[in-house]
């Protein structure tokens, strides 16, 4: 388990995708069983993989061994099935996908009613490479935008927030997940937090360059979205939320275009 977490903290994001694809074929022998179960795999195991790149973030029984997915992963996948129209929606939908997860990049790609662009600064999966600040695509294409734990990376947010809900359509559906601190009430965003040692300690992971506290909707409004927050984990009930191992008070923030 040492030499995992060796892995995850050391090997460049690009390679360890590779490697990913190798090792989910080991991993589900070692964890065969029925105590937790994947949503967007449909498989169960004895527990998931731990997760986390330092003690901060470090969580146990949270990774799937099969198709990769999280915590925050499985909740969007159940609000997606259970809450709206994007998998059973009969009319094609036009998806931008930023820093697709592993987890959901294979479904989605296959998804007969998706026409399913992938973008990335830097992944080898997607099909388009670049910078999130100016995004090098039309206004108002997209029916449905997904980028998840990417704007606590980038240098300016808002302008980040702000190209999203561009080319989102009137009447389309974002999904920007972040890390929140949800007992701090202000996002926290010092320039003195300028080395990797004070961004892991001040922002959890080093290659952060804030903190989102529970102002995080109000940003994304600032940016042109109107914003439905969704206790998703109350409406499941406590034993599904344990099965599927989903984020605990977690809020998932549903944005549409103002």
């Amino acid at each position: 388990m040492k030499l995992y977490h060796t892995i995850l903290n050391t090997v460049p994001r690009p390679i360890l995708i590779r490697f990913s694809y190798i090792f989910r074929r080991i991993a589900p022998l070692l964890y065969k069983g029925n105590n937790v179960e994947c949503p967007v795999c449909n498989h169960t195991f004895s527990k998931f993989l731990p997760y986390g790149y330092n003690e901060l973030t470090r969580r146990e029984n949270v990774l799937c061994p099969y198709c990769l997915s999280l915590e925050r992963h499985r909740q969007i996948w159940l609000y997606l099935k259970n809450e709206t129209d994007f998998f059973s929606k009969k009319e094609k939908q036009k998806m931008l996908h930023i820093a697709p997860e592993q987890c959901f990049h294979d479904y989605f790609k296959k998804q007969e009613n998706l026409d399913y662009l992938t973008a990335d600064l830097e992944s080898p999966i997607v099909d388009m490479h670049f910078d999130l600040h100016d995004i090098p695509l039309e206004d108002n294409r997209f029916d449905v935008v997904m980028c998840n734990h990417v704007l606590e990376h980038v240098e300016d947010d808002i302008q980040c927030m702000k190209e999203l809900n561009r080319v989102m359509k009137p009447g389309g559906m974002g999904i920007f997940q972040v890390p929140i601190d949800y007992s701090r009430e202000e996002t926290l965003e010092d320039p003195s937090i300028n080395t990797p040692e004070l961004r892991e300690k001040y922002y959890w992971q080093k290659d952060h360059v804030r903190l989102y506290g529970k102002d995080y909707p109000k940003r994304l409004e600032q940016a042109g979205f109107k914003v439905k927050a969704v206790d998703y984990e109350s409406k499941l009930g406590k034993e599904l939320c344990e099965r599927y191992r989903l984020p605990k008070n977690e809020i998932l923030y549903v944005c549409g275009k103002k």
